[in-house]
């Protein structure tokens, strides 16, 4: 849907495969991590089931600081990237919400899905309608707000089947505000 040349698509597909390999790797170490004494004592134990929260915490910490470091060094211009990144990961998440609850029939996800979905629609109505800056606020927000509400209805709220603490919900929005709200364009205005 991008009005991006041919081959900035590229590019930007490219980067965003390479994020997403890297979080799936990153999970995994994270999984090691976590779970270092038994690794080294019995390693098919730690890596045949299936990672906890704080292997996700870890690989989505360990992934921001990664990207931080590729934006600094200027090999990934953000606000390009997010604005590509954005979309995936909604359609990603609605994705695998709506399997779980249309093909696995399961019905612990119906609030996240109804999150999700309205995010989606409310991406696709006003991506184009606001600066890039705003856009990542507004969905940051919502999101997180989201995410607090259904803390108060439902005992946990799940991100890609991991059980996501409020703490981690306040730290990554706090993180994100923090760093879009510090952003300056290259001719130093914010």
């Amino acid at each position: 849907m991008s009005d991006l040349s041919k081959n900035n698509k590229k590019i930007h597909i490219e980067q965003m495969v390479s994020e997403l390999i890297n979080v799936v790797i990153f999970i995994w170490i994270g999984k090691i991590l976590t779970n270092l004494k038994l690794f080294i004592q019995d390693p098919l134990a730690v890596l045949a089931y299936p990672s906890d929260s704080q292997a996700f915490y870890l690989a989505i910490l360990i992934s921001g600081i990664i990207l931080f470091i590729n934006v600094k060094r200027g090999k990934i211009n953000a606000v390009p990237f997010m604005k590509s990144f954005i979309p995936v990961i909604l359609v990603a998440s609605f994705s695998y919400e709506f399997i779980y609850l249309v093909w696995l029939q399961t019905g612990g996800t119906i609030g996240y899905f109804i999150l999700i979905t309205l995010l989606l629609i409310l991406y696709y109505i006003v991506h184009d309608q606001l600066p890039d800056k705003l856009l990542f606020i507004m969905l940051l927000v919502v999101w997180s707000v989201g995410v607090f509400i259904l803390y108060s209805i439902q005992p946990f709220v799940t991100v890609f089947g991991y059980i996501i603490a409020p703490w981690f919900v306040w730290l990554f929005f706090t993180i994100n505000i923090v760093i879009i709200l510090r952003k300056r364009d290259r001719r130093g205005r914010n």
